[in-house]
């Protein structure tokens, strides 16, 4: 099998929160002195919960432990880190200025923790970072509509887009436009997830009613042809992110996937991890599963890591610099 360690390598879709280990969810609780929220900790790493709705509790629990600037440093510089060590170049990090505040760190608080978690991993290893402010669906439509607004009014070069998450199934993407229009208006870069829980009308949705040009997951595109007939017309690409898939059941196994067929179809896809520790899974798998399950040669693996480069949402000058670490 190939040995991906060292292919080159870019992740499109990682929610910052959700890269936290229960090892540093502990040490932030101690730090802040806190309990730690055991229940929700499986032994080797990764986190326990039941479906999607529980996950998105579960999350939240260990979210709640973040309370400083530091501790949104030291989140975002420990994703950095295990990142570049598997030859990652770039990552967009989608970043919930909701949960900060439910939390009690201000915007800006938590903000500054980012930024200097991505500056001091660019820093110490090379790696360029990027910060996506999540839309999180189930806090609300005005919820989103003001985290717009503040992006509009703050504008930061390493705040470069928007990515409406959370839950897709009560809360459907065009209930969202608003706060896309002025986040585009912005000049931000906005995905929106879709075509994981829902099928492909939710993707239909996200496309048809946001100015988006990428699309977080997707898969399900798969089941409508036309659909696949428009994903590659209007140049849109997918985050895909097949262990995120499997755990949450979206498919079976591997074998259930689509990511191969989408990309023979012809569709543009991309990998990432999406919430590491909760789904067992890193990057690095990632590119190690699109081997063994998907038998993608090393082409093919840099054919995606360069799909993600030119589709991030990045400067011109950054993204060509970057390319230009990718063999063709």
């Amino acid at each position: 099998m190939i040995n991906t360690h060292n292919i080159p390598k870019a992740e499109l879709h990682l929610h910052l929160e959700g890269s936290m280990k229960p090892t540093l969810v502990r040490h932030l609780a101690k730090r802040n002195g806190l309990i730690a929220p055991e229940n929700i900790f499986a032994p080797d790493e990764t986190y326990i919960w039941k479906d999607f709705l529980d996950f998105l509790k579960v999350y939240d629990q260990a979210t709640l432990m973040l309370k400083t600037t530091q501790d949104y440093r030291d989140m975002t510089y420990a994703y950095l880190e295990e990142s570049a060590q598997v030859n990652t170049l770039y990552a967009e990090l989608i970043y919930s200025t909701d949960h900060a505040l439910l939390c009690g760190v201000s915007i800006e608080d938590s903000l500054n923790g980012v930024i200097q978690g991505i500056e001091d991993a660019k820093r110490d290893f090379g790696i360029e970072a990027r910060i996506l402010l999540a839309f999180v669906r189930h806090f609300g439509v005005d919820s989103c509509v003001n985290v717009a607004k503040w992006a509009a009014a703050n504008p930061h070069p390493l705040i470069t887009g928007v990515n409406l998450a959370g839950d897709e199934i009560h809360f459907p993407a065009e209930q969202f436009s608003v706060a896309f229009r002025i986040a585009a208006d912005a000049g931000l870069g906005c995905t929106a997830h879709a075509g994981e829980m829902m099928g492909p009308e939710s993707v239909w949705q996200a496309i048809d009613t946001l100015p988006i040009n990428r699309v977080g997951h997707g898969v399900r595109s798969i089941e409508d042809n036309k659909l696949i007939e428009a994903l590659m017309k209007r140049n849109i690409t997918l985050e895909v992110c097949p262990g995120s898939n499997i755990a949450l059941q979206v498919y079976a196994d591997f074998t259930q996937h689509p990511l191969r067929r989408l990309k023979d179809l012809g569709v543009t896809v991309t990998l990432s991890s999406d919430d590491p520790p909760f789904f067992a899974t890193s990057l690095a798998n990632e590119y190690d599963n699109a081997v063994r399950y998907f038998q993608f040669n090393e082409k093919e693996l840099l054919e995606m890591t360069r799909n993600s480069l030119k589709a991030a949402f990045v400067d011109e000058n950054t993204r060509q610099k970057l390319l230009a670490r990718v063999a063709v």
